[in-house]
């Protein structure tokens, strides 16, 4: 396969198009709480925070490996 600057151009665009699509998704799941469940922790105090989101993380990664056990399986 070869790697000229119109695919490299084109992979650009496709992967910043991503990126604002995630980016985006991030945004609404915010906007609706998903990021506030129970098992996600807060912790700092007035000039610092730590924010670890360990039962989004868990959730985010249950639905991905859903999602791609479908597409396998769905092109076999």
């Amino acid at each position: 396969m070869d790697l000229g600057p119109q695919q490299i151009g084109k992979l650009l665009i496709v992967l910043g198009a991503a990126i604002i699509l995630i980016g985006a998704l991030f945004l609404l799941l915010g906007q609706l709480g998903f990021f506030k469940l129970p098992g996600d922790l807060s912790f700092g105090s007035k000039n610092w925070r730590v924010f670890l989101p360990i039962t989004s993380c868990v959730i985010i990664s249950i639905l991905l490996t859903l999602i791609f056990w479908l597409i396998s399986y769905l092109r076999r």
